[in-house]
């Protein structure tokens, strides 16, 4: 049955809300597809508003390859403020589409791509709006498949009960499967209903389904096992990996914002994954192996997004672009094709060992020196030796010394607090490692203009990295050091004017920590702090860290667990993880090395970055039938896999 745009009754609440523009769609590059035309229809969704949801890269590139395929339709949704919440709930608009305005109710599959886990109360919201029941149980055949995807995936445990099935690792061509999936079993006349078709797309082992496995607990609150409690279900779920990223050359056409976005450019891919190995970093750990974008792939996709965007800045994405092996002559060759327009070129943030000069003055050819960004991390050499993050302060020093002699003014330098053995002295080192770097800047250049910004983020252990098993640092300690550090530099009248300090407090890394750890007794906490009034836990003006701690202990009562269970408190070797079960190809016992390797501090061992060295057998590429591409256009350039 045809299904009806609700713009019209949305349009009359647009002039009641902040920023009415985020709702309209009609952005360049969007696409409105005939529904009755469509036998798939997906409602893909970033859990978080407009501004920050629309350039995520994950829904461009899944909302062009869906909306390509004959007979599939993909539109875009995302969290509404609670102003138009509001108004959507007292008038009995559901939660919309921004591109024809359709209800998300009426799709087949509600894709949400998790990036981050604060993003969970936006999703219960959507769900509600949706007219969706929040728990998968309580849903029938009338309603959409609700399934994630993104980093945060990795342990969708603690939003089990809300999900009916959840994708690890890349989407491109597990999306299309799960789209084939759907359109024979329609087309067959639904056999089975919900459940015959969630055993469908459990049975290949691509996807996993949380209620096709049931979780026992020991008196102590440890997790005893997970079962599945259907046959052809299998144990353990696998991730998906993509190996011939020129195969998918996507976004092609990006999207192009309407209202203010927080990043308005197009961005290319040039590499995925990372094997720097730092013991932190979910994401270096979780998209292993190395797949490299060939020079010539990246420069077609940049003439084709700039040509169909017309976004002046593009930006070479990926966990540590300037270690493509190609990364000079990409950045010459697109200095030389865009010299003399109004298109710039960017990279994140760059390792301060992968630094150079010669492409720094590349990427700038056209546009002005603002700043560089680096994260050495840890202040001091011990806790980057710990973390594996093998930066020294001659290196810092070295590099920026280069920079300021080239004509940078600003340095920004990212550092961690609450990382494993962290000590008083490891954060308060942070302020003689930007004292040196103002000092060396005035020296190179004989100038006081000099100026160097410190942000500071809390450390979350995450899944599936060798911090996995690290009790997380109390939201007071790392308050007391952050406290401690910005009076060291104050203190320091030479210095304190040009060093500015940016931090997070530590509670909201405790609740991070919770969510990112959590099994499935964790949702009912969500869920508490949901219909407490919980929304946008990413934004600091909107986040109540006393609302989860109150929520906490209500869900929980009875339970032989608590908040500071699942955060503060170290896990042994033994414990089973409430991700488990779910395999993202790295071996347990090297994790468990790594992390017993970590806690070694002055006489910890470096893990090296296995494209230049024998490989460190971490377990993905022989368990996943993967290998590291290095310009995959070319095979003869794939490195051998050798095992020491």
């Amino acid at each position: 049955m045809p299904v009806e745009s609700v713009f019209s009754q949305l349009e009359a609440l647009l002039p009641q809300v902040q920023k009415p523009v985020q709702y309209v769609g009609g952005e360049l590059n969007s696409v409105v597809r005939d529904w009755d035309a469509a036998e798939v229809r997906w409602a893909l969704m970033y859990p978080d508003a407009y501004e920050v949801g629309v350039p995520n890269q994950g829904v461009q590139i899944l909302y062009e390859i869906l909306n390509e395929r004959e007979g599939v339709l993909a539109e875009r949704t995302y969290a509404v403020w609670a102003d138009l919440e509001r108004l959507m709930r007292e008038h009995g608009v559901p939660q919309f589409t921004v591109d024809a305005h359709r209800p998300v109710g009426a799709f087949d599959v509600l894709g949400i791509s998790f990036a981050s886990e604060m993003g969970y109360t936006n999703m219960l919201t959507a769900l509600d709006l949706a007219r969706i029941p929040l728990h998968a149980a309580d849903r029938t055949g009338d309603h959409p498949i609700v399934l994630a995807g993104g980093h945060s995936a990795f342990n969708p445990e603690p939003v089990a009960d809300f999900l009916d099935a959840v994708v690890l690792g890349d989407g491109e061509e597990i999306a299309l499967a799960i789209t084939e999936v759907i359109r024979e079993w329609k087309r067959e006349g639904r056999p089975g209903g919900r459940d015959g078709l969630l055993l469908r797309l459990a049975a290949g082992g691509g996807v996993y389904v949380p209620r096709f496995y049931d979780v026992s607990y020991l008196p102590d609150g440890r997790i005893e096992g997970y079962r599945p409690n259907r046959p052809g279900v299998p144990w353990t779920v696998a991730k998906h990996t993509v190996m011939d990223l020129d195969n998918w050359p996507y976004p092609k056409n990006p999207i192009v914002p309407l209202a203010e976005s927080v990043h308005e450019r197009y961005s290319v891919e040039i590499f995925r994954g990372c094997t720097r190995g730092c013991r932190f970093c979910q994401a270096g750990m979780i998209t292993r192996p190395v797949r490299e974008r060939s020079k010539d792939t990246v420069e077609r996709m940049v003439e084709q997004g700039v040509r169909s965007s017309g976004f002046q800045e593009v930006g070479l994405l990926s966990l540590s672009s300037a270690d493509h092996s190609e990364i000079a002559e990409i950045a010459k060759g697109l200095a030389d094709r865009y010299e003399g327009t109004n298109t710039g070129l960017s990279l994140p943030s760059t390792r301060v060992d992968a630094f150079n000069i010669d492409l720094a003055n590349e990427l700038t050819r056209n546009g002005r020196r603002s700043g560089l960004t680096f994260a050495p991390e840890g202040g001091s050499e011990r806790m980057r030796r710990v973390i594996n993050k093998m930066v020294t302060e001659e290196d810092l020093i070295r590099t920026v010394t280069a920079a300021y002699a080239a004509g940078w003014r600003q340095v920004k330098l990212y550092f961690m607090c609450g990382l494993p053995t962290e000590e008083d002295a490891d954060v308060l080192a942070i302020a003689d490692l930007a004292k040196a770097v103002i000092r060396t800047g005035r020296e190179v250049t004989g100038r006081s203009d000099i100026r160097c910004t410190v942000s500071i983020g809390g450390f979350v252990p995450k899944p599936q990295t060798p911090f996995q098993w690290a009790g997380q640092t109390p939201a007071e300690v790392v308050d007391s050091r952050l406290a401690k550090l910005r009076a060291e530099l104050r203190s320091d009248r030479r210095y304190g004017k040009s060093i500015g300090l940016r931090y997070h407090e530590g509670s909201p890394s405790i609740v991070e920590g919770l969510l990112s750890r959590g099994d499935r007794r964790v949702g009912r906490v969500i869920e508490e702090v949901w219909r407490d009034g919980g929304r946008f836990d990413g934004w600091s003006e909107h986040f109540s860290y006393e609302r989860w701690v109150a929520c906490a202990e209500r869900a929980l009562v009875g339970e032989p667990v608590d908040l500071d269970w699942y955060t503060v408190r170290e896990r042994d070797r033994d414990e089973v993880l409430p991700w488990d079960h779910l395999d993202a190809g790295l071996d347990r016992d090297w994790l468990w090395q790594d992390w017993q390797d970590a806690l070694h501090g002055e006489e910890s061992v470096e893990v090296d970055d296995c494209r230049w060295s024998p490989c460190y057998d971490c377990g993905v590429c022989p368990s996943m039938g993967t290998e590291i591409q290095i310009g995959p256009s070319d095979p003869s350039r794939v490195l051998p896999l050798s095992v020491v």
